[in-house]
């Protein structure tokens, strides 16, 4: 009886340090970056199983414009954030969330502080330089474009982004040098393929987007092609804009991402 007692009194403890235990292998934890002077917050899924034991891939994923602001919650409320929790059992990899300012897109100053979130999350949880991944959505998707430049990938997979700007819709502030070569240049679909070069990109649109027209997918597509380089495009017929949660709940492109290494 007694050690029956004993044993019902430290149930709860252990039922409660097992509830912190996953709860935090779920969870995505708070982290900040200090880039000019200035304090970026972001979020860091861990994958359930985590440890240090050995070096994890890392997913840099950007949000679309309605999750920009400085709460460091909002970027959790669409796209590959929602899919996480659902299809962990998938998603073997470090995910590193970084948050846009209002008004502003995925350069200057906002794809250093989403550079350096990564950087410093690959040291923290001991992330495989060799396989670092690039996806994000909408404006996310566009900012994807405009960071595979780097040629820091293992993979980069836009969803639902432009890459050519229409003459209603300019650039917030200006973009740094390399980018306005890009975008500015009379084949900015072609410029861009031969800058982000052979790295492994499967790009997402819907065939009934209103916001980014669907040309912009394939006219990147079109450009990788022609060079014979190593892409994948996948359209979803009869879809607008909003293709996220079916491009991320695809098993195929978590097994097909986490293959890839530089």
């Amino acid at each position: 009886m007694i050690r029956l007692a004993r044993v019902l009194f430290l149930l709860p403890a252990a039922c409660f340090l097992l509830s912190l235990t996953c709860s935090r292998q779920t969870s995505f934890l708070e982290r900040s970056v200090v880039v000019n002077g200035r304090i970026y917050k972001y979020r860091v899924w861990l994958p359930p199983h985590y440890s240090k034991v050995h070096r994890w891939p890392v997913v840099l994923y950007l949000h679309g414009s309605a999750e920009r602001g400085d709460d460091n919650v909002r970027q959790l409320s669409n796209g590959l954030p929602v899919a996480l929790p659902k299809y962990s059992d998938r998603y073997k990899t470090v995910v590193v969330i970084p948050q846009c300012a209002y008004g502003q897109e995925w350069y200057g100053d906002q794809e250093t502080q989403a550079l350096a979130a990564l950087d410093k999350s690959i040291v923290e949880f001991r992330g495989d330089r060799r396989r670092l991944y690039l996806t994000g959505i909408s404006l996310g998707g566009a900012g994807t474009w405009y960071m595979a430049r780097h040629r820091r990938w293992a993979a980069v997979i836009p969803v639902c982004g432009e890459v050519s700007r229409q003459p209603n819709d300019p650039f917030p502030s200006d973009p740094p040098p390399d980018l306005a070569r890009i975008v500015g240049s009379p084949d900015p679909f072609g410029t861009l393929a031969d800058a982000i070069g052979n790295t492994p990109v499967w790009m997402f649109h819907g065939s009934e987007d209103r916001e980014i027209p669907v040309t912009q997918s394939r006219a990147m597509f079109a450009a990788f092609r022609a060079r014979g380089w190593n892409a994948r495009y996948t359209e979803y017929k009869g879809i607008g804009h909003q293709i996220w949660d079916e491009t991320y709940a695809d098993e195929e492109l978590v097994h097909w991402m986490l293959k890839q290494r530089r």
